[in-house]
């Protein structure tokens, strides 16, 4: 069967390039108490995680969380209770075994009032070089086209909404850093783009996902041109970056795509039928597996 697992991922641009110096062993920004989302803007937001020596992240919904990315690429590493309770199909990408290790640190240091800071250092040098390996959005668009044998060269990236979707949001932007204009966003994601600066109405504020593409990686002539374009299999594959949300043009896409198109499910809760859509050939990539 065609359904592979994926998880959420950061853009490279976002991961420290020097550790920073800790001023506090956790971070005072506890999930769920919202008394501790005091952080207006992307950068006071990591200076927070930046500072700290451990952050706490848990599951909420779903297991995955772009928190998650976000505390590491900060240089701080998560305490995350109850990982080893994750399936071994969901935060299949996620360095769960660090996680564990960093846990273990944690605790010992609650209790004995003492860190092994070297210890410490190792484990985080480890999370950021395993980031930098696998969790960017570059290293999972590389990810998804590793299952795939023939050239790729030009992608259509469809939604049904614009509105933001971490998984759609965070993948796209590595398929644009890959391709630029050769990977065509339909319709354009606004959000993901630097003229499209206001992020307050934005899920989480736009933090780690907004503003990150230049303008000139999406091709407004290629807009008029999509139906046309489809039919006359321009693109080497298709990928639905929700198919939740919306899959426009399905009909003509199915008949030109069936063995080339990729279906993306970034949801938490979800009851996809897998099978429906492996039995008409395409390819799943399930966050919450």
């Amino acid at each position: 069967m065609s359904i592979y697992p994926i998880t959420f991922s950061i853009p490279s641009s976002k991961i420290i390039k020097h550790k920073p110096d800790k001023e506090k062993f956790l971070s005072s920004l506890i999930p769920g108490d919202f008394s501790t989302y005091i952080y207006n803007t992307e950068e006071d937001y990591y200076n927070e995680y930046r500072k700290s020596f451990f952050a706490i992240t848990l599951k909420k919904a779903g297991w995955d969380c772009m928190r998650h990315y976000e505390i590491i690429a900060n240089g701080c590493i998560p305490y995350f209770k109850d990982i080893e309770q994750c399936p071994p199909n969901t935060l299949y990408l996620f360095p769960k075994e660090l996680i564990l290790k960093g846990n273990t640190l944690f605790e010992k240091a609650l209790k004995e009032s003492f860190m092994d800071k070297n210890e410490y250092y190792e484990i985080l040098d480890a999370l950021l070089e395993y980031m930098h390996n696998h969790l960017t959005t570059t290293k999972m668009a590389s990810y998804i086209l590793s299952k795939f044998t023939f050239p790729i060269s030009n992608i259509l990236y469809l939604s049904g909404e614009t509105s933001p979707d971490y998984l759609r949001c965070v993948t796209l932007h590595g398929f644009k850093e890959l391709y630029g204009t050769n990977c065509h966003d339909y319709p354009k994601i606004p959000h993901l783009y630097y003229s499209n600066p206001s992020t307050d109405c934005l899920y989480g504020k736009g933090m780690s996902y907004s503003n990150v593409l230049c303008d000139s990686y999406h091709d407004d002539k290629k807009d008029l041109t999509i139906i046309e374009d489809i039919q006359n299999h321009v693109y080497d594959i298709i990928i639905y970056g929700s198919y939740h949300r919306g899959m426009p043009f399905y009909d003509i896409v199915k008949s030109n795509y069936k063995d080339n198109l990729i279906l993306l499910c970034g949801e938490d809760i979800h009851s996809c039928d897998y099978s429906y859509w492996v039995k008409n050939g395409h390819t799943l990539f399930v966050r919450e597996l």
